[in-house]
């Protein structure tokens, strides 16, 4: 019987490529790594406690109860360092007080867990984020977690946008729950991942790109495509018109001298 040792001696050799070996694919910080397997331990650890308080319709203090571990365990706060409960705000109380780093930066607010989020409850957190100039607030009913930004200019009124949505026990795949959660945890937080994210999202907003639509640059390029497919020299006064007639949305329409 020939040994395998003698059968690989025997072997010819091919000649050896110029092709380099493809790069291996690097991992991103160990921060991050570690964040995401935080949360991807915690959404399986909290998939049956958090089901069992929407189906027994629990109230908003147990619900607050599952809120402090899953910040804790999933999104890795500190209870004593980094939040405070009933935080004070001119003579109201925030749910929670979120600091890093002891500077305030998010308030959260908490209903019970079968309870529907809505705007009544976003415009309750947005009264305190504005009074303490603060540019995120987090609203929970422990299932759902959807953080905004408030954007406050002098002379404007405050908008609050949606920044990130996910349902805990929705049926989606985990990896896409734990990428949108990544930005709630502390190790992100503290680094403004979710700051970046809010600069994607508002660059290639709908109204965003209504605007470009409508800069002097967009029109007089849009005039010459048109002269060049069809030797029509279009006026870019008359473009302007057609895109806010029939094409950019009424809501979406920048308003002359505002």
């Amino acid at each position: 019987m020939v040994s395998i040792v003698g059968a690989m001696t025997h072997h010819t050799r091919e000649p050896m490529s110029d092709a380099q070996p493809a790069p291996k694919k690097t991992a991103g910080p160990k921060w991050e790594t570690d964040a995401r397997d935080e949360i991807r331990g915690a959404l399986r650890k909290f998939q049956r406690p958090l089901q069992d308080l929407v189906d027994r319709d629990a109230n908003e203090g147990d619900t607050r109860l599952l809120v402090t571990d899953f910040l804790c365990m999933a999104l890795g706060y500190d209870k004593y360092e980094d939040l405070t409960t009933e935080y004070a705000v001119r003579g109201e109380f925030a749910d929670y007080g979120v600091r890093i780093d002891k500077q305030l930066i998010a308030f959260i607010e908490v209903k019970r867990a079968a309870q529907q989020l809505n705007a009544r409850h976003l415009r309750q957190v947005e009264t305190y984020a504005v009074k303490e100039g603060l540019e995120w607030i987090i609203l929970t009913n422990g299932q759902r977690w959807q953080a905004y930004h408030v954007t406050v200019a002098t002379g404007q009124q405050v908008a609050t946008n949606l920044a990130l949505d996910v349902d805990l026990l929705a049926d989606e795949p985990a990896p896409k729950k734990i990428e949108r959660l990544f930005h709630l945890h502390r190790s992100a937080l503290k680094r403004g991942t979710i700051d970046e994210l809010w600069k994607r999202q508002a660059a290639t907003s709908p109204q965003a790109l209504a605007e470009v639509l409508q800069s002097s640059s967009v029109l007089d390029a849009v005039r010459k495509e048109i002269r060049r497919q069809s030797g029509f020299n279009a006026e870019v006064s008359d473009l302007e018109e057609i895109l806010r007639a029939g094409v950019i949305k009424p809501d979406l329409l920048i308003q002359a001298g505002k």
